[in-house]
């Protein structure tokens, strides 16, 4: 499936806010830039079902990798949730409002695992001591949810069904899994070759949507097998895919042959927004796109000519969340951001 729309589509769409935003970075839509971090390495900001706080995995000092922070709203109250050692990953806040879930390796060890190597190109670790938590989010694990060999991680939660969706090696290949808020009722809803991860759910419990490695390229799929040896994932050929909640009608939605990722469904559900760097496939530039279920309506939503990704909207539909180096005050610095959203 090829992807009609062209850059003529895109300027169309939205001719008043295209003029706008040659000047205005966040674009036509955000309004009212709030940046809750300064400095480190923040991503995977989630809200909570209320509304009052954001789950999200940090880099900062005294912590060499990933951990698990919750913060309010408006950026105050940084604190941690996850137990300090090992990386974590991926922290969601359950339905209700008093319980989170995320991925940790701290089991494989105190110390952070491995990062892959930076001159190798822009990879992803997928550590196979990393394991799905359920905990108070004032940080006291309850449960441990997967215990499988290799990765489980990347869990999201609808908030209406409280299904969790996540990524798991369970089955020799990274497929989707859903199960319970306990961990009970583990099914495998995605069985096709490569990478399917970062799965999020519409709000009404009845879709889900994803990345995946692209289908159809030998050479990337030659490549996604040869770096899940060595527990990596290139994620610069994903494309995103939408199915039903149980991986049913299962279809692909963008094909650009770039990197497509960090998808999450408008409060409506009719429409996705997602990072991608599709104007340089090979380059480190991400901003924020929008699209509609049936892969039409290309729109580009955000113009900070760096990395934007991980949006995510609020849940009375007013403000969006997002990861980005805009402002950064030195490399590999990624803040958190809150917008109010306009359409």
């Amino acid at each position: 499936m090829r992807n009609k729309t062209t850059l003529l589509t895109l300027g169309l769409c939205f001719a008043a806010g295209w003029v706008e935003a040659q000047t205005a970075p966040e674009g036509p839509y955000l309004t009212n830039l709030k940046r809750l971090t300064n400095g480190g390495q923040n991503a995977e900001a989630y809200w909570s079902p209320d509304g009052k706080r954001i789950i999200f995995q940090t880099t900062r000092e005294p912590y060499q990798c990933d951990q698990i922070f919750v913060m309010n709203a408006d950026g105050s109250d940084q604190h941690l949730v996850s137990t300090g050692k090992g990386r974590t990953t991926c922290g969601y806040f359950l339905k209700d409002n008093q319980h989170v879930v995320y991925a940790s390796t701290h089991e494989a060890g105190d110390a952070c695992p491995t990062p892959p190597d930076r001159s190798r190109g822009y990879l992803w670790g997928v550590f196979p001591g990393y394991d799905i938590y359920l905990a108070k989010d004032d940080g006291k694990i309850e449960k441990k949810l997967t215990n499988t060999p290799g990765y489980d991680a990347e869990a999201t939660v609808n908030f209406k069904t409280g299904k969790i969706v996540y990524t798991s090696l369970a089955s020799g290949d990274l497929e989707l899994w859903q199960m319970n808020s306990d961990g009970s009722g583990k099914k495998q809803i995605t069985k096709r070759e490569g990478y399917d991860g970062g799965a999020v759910f519409s709000r009404d419990g009845r879709k889900i949507v994803w990345r995946a490695t692209a289908p159809g390229n030998q050479q990337v799929m030659a490549r996604y097998k040869e770096l899940l040896k060595e527990n990596l994932t290139e994620p610069m050929r994903m494309e995103l895919f939408i199915s039903d909640a149980d991986g049913k009608n299962m279809r692909q939605i963008t094909d650009f042959g770039c990197a497509s990722f960090a998808p999450t469904f408008t409060p409506d559900g009719k429409q996705i927004i997602f990072s991608s760097n599709k104007h340089n496939c090979d380059g480190r530039r991400f901003e924020l796109y929008r699209i509609n279920t049936d892969g039409s309506g290309l729109e580009q939503i955000t113009f900070f000519g760096g990395f934007a990704s991980f949006p995510e909207f609020s849940p009375d539909g007013k403000k969006l969340v997002f990861a980005s180096d805009w402002q950064a005050k030195e490399r590999y610095e990624f803040n958190i951001w809150t917008a109010d959203w306009r359409d």
